[in-house]
């Protein structure tokens, strides 16, 4: 699992908050501050802005629709 991400963004916050209280591993990518240097979420998702998940075939854009698919297909074990 992968997220794209800016260490400023208070939406890639939420996500990698989410992520950490769950206990998921995953892959921090950092992306330049400039859109026209985020070549790498382009390829990824089609747009310049993050947070963006990539889990397998799966690729998420919005922080609610990513923290949504967290929770429905990572549940916590009590």
């Amino acid at each position: 699992m992968k997220l794209f991400n800016i260490d400023g963004c208070g939406y890639c916050s939420m996500v990698r908050n989410v992520l950490e209280q769950m206990g998921i591993d995953y892959e921090k990518i950092d992306v330049p501050w400039s859109h026209s240097e985020r070549r790498e979420v382009y390829e990824v998702s089609g747009q310049t802005t993050v947070p963006v998940l990539v889990d397998g075939d799966t690729i998420l854009s919005d922080e609610y629709a990513i923290i949504d698919y967290l929770k429905r297909n990572y549940p916590v074990n009590s």
